[in-house]
Order: structure tokens, then C-alpha cells, then sequence
């Protein structure tokens, strides 16, 4: 990529430097943002303004090309947050998870009140942990579950705990769509869907997004599920300052 090139570009031929990575990164930030916002927002504009006056091929053309944009501009976002995850000092302090996630839960509801979702949120789960990286870890968990379980009439979604050898593991379980247990090696990967976008639309960088945190504080994430049945997500937090 002509522009990327760095000192130390030779080191591995074919993969890009330190110097050409931020380069990249500053270019989605900021250069590639402006004309897909311009898309995004004309696109919307001539859907407003001349919905009326088109016939319906082209109001679906005009809708296709503004969700794209819609969407593309939200893998940026998720690919910029997975990239920044461990470039700043975590700042370790007493967080309660249960408190966090409650407050995370009745966001999502206010946003959604068209939706039946149960949430059933264990109390007192208090840990050390960086409070920035863990509202992103339990917005994405619970973001998950809750587009999982869309085609449920009644959604539960539960955080709770329990230990293992001594060990402390979060979980977040659902009763959503599940997913093929032999496909569990995909689940962490980025853009890796295990479900058409059609019936769960989203970029595919979220649990690429927690695997990345929950590596951050020395942990782990592991999925368990059935298909149609629903999923269970564990992670474990661990910081050696702690």
C-alpha cells in the first residue's frame, strides 16, 4: 500500500508496520468517515425529501445504499475500538459488575420497548477490573444476547456466577437463536457470522471486540449453546496488580 511504507517495513515482508497500521487506521478515522457520511446522509435525504415522487425500485435502491453505508461505517467504528483496546494503561479499580450490567440492561430496554426482554441480573458481583473496558465487555455480551433472542416473543437473558477451582466465572446466557457448537472456533473471530445478516444484521466484531478485553485483564471467554436453544458466554478477570 504506496503511503504505508516505514523503516521497518522489510522486517516482514507482506504485513504491514507499526507506522503503516496507524497510518491505515488514522485514514478509516478520518478520511473514509467523511464521504460515508455524505452517502448515509443524502441517501436519507432524498428518501425524506423525494420518497414520495419514486417509484418503489428505486426507494429500495435509495434504502440498500443508505444501510450499507450505515453499515460500513459501523464496522469502522468496531474495527477502530478492537484496534485501541490495549494501546492505553488499564486503569484497575473496585467495579461492581451486577450494578454495571443493570444499568447496561435498562438502556438497551429504553431503547427497545417494542421488545419482551426479561433480564435477571444476579446482585454484588464486585471485581477489579478497568471500568471503561468493562462497560464495552458487558455492552457487547449483552448486545449479543439481546439481537439473539429478536425472534423470541419473550426473551430471558440472565448475568450471574459461579466458581471453578477456586476461580470466579461470569456468565451471560440467553434463550436465543444458539448457534452449531462445531463452529465455536469462528465465534471470536472478526466478521466470522454464524447467521445471516438478513435475520441479525451488525458488522460481526463484538465478540471479537470482548475476546480482546477479557484478554486485556488476563482472562478468558468460551461460549456453550444449542441451536434454537440459546447461548451461555463465561469469561474470567484477572489483573496481577490485583
Amino acid at each position: 500500500m504506496s503511503g504505508f511504507a516505514g523503516p521497518e517495513e522489510n522486517q516482514n515482508p507482506g504485513s504491514l508496520s507499526q507506522s503503516e497500521l496507524d497510518a491505515l487506521l488514522r485514514f478509516l478515522s478520518h478520511d473514509l468517515r467523511a464521504p460515508l457520511r455524505g452517502i448515509e446522509g443524502y441517501s436519507q435525504a432524498l428518501i425524506d425529501d423525494y420518497g414520495g415522487k419514486l417509484d418503489p425500485l428505486a426507494k429500495a435502491y435509495l434504502k440498500y445504499i443508505h444501510e450499507s453505508s450505515h453499515n460500513l461505517s459501523d464496522m469502522i467504528d468496531g474495527l477502530l475500538k478492537l484496534y485501541r483496546i490495549g494501546r492505553t494503561d488499564l486503569l484497575i479499580e473496585p467495579i461492581d459488575l451486577s450494578e454495571l450490567a443493570a444499568e447496561i440492561a435498562h438502556e438497551f430496554q429504553l431503547k427497545h420497548p417494542e421488545r419482551n426482554v426479561h433480564f435477571k441480573i444476579a446482585p454484588g458481583f464486585v471485581t477489579q477490573a478497568d471500568r471503561s473496558l468493562m462497560t464495552q465487555l458487558l455492552t457487547c455480551l449483552i448486545d449479543n444476547s439481546f439481537k439473539f433472542t429478536s425472534l423470541q416473543p419473550e426473551a430471558d437473558i440472565e448475568f450471574n456466577e459461579f466458581e471453578k477451582a477456586g476461580e470466579r466465572v461470569y456468565f451471560l446466557r440467553d434463550n436465543g437463536a444458539g448457534f452449531q457448537m462445531s463452529y465455536q472456533d469462528k465465534l471470536f473471530l472478526p466478521f466470522q457470522k454464524l447467521h445471516g445478516q438478513h435475520e441479525y444484521p451488525g458488522p460481526g466484531l463484538g465478540l471479537a471486540i470482548a475476546q480482546k478485553i477479557v484478554t486485556q485483564h488476563n482472562g478468558k471467554i468460551w461460549a456453550e449453546a444449542e441451536p434454537g436453544l440459546g447461548a451461555t458466554f463465561f469469561f474470567t478477570i484477572y489483573h496481577p496488580n490485583i
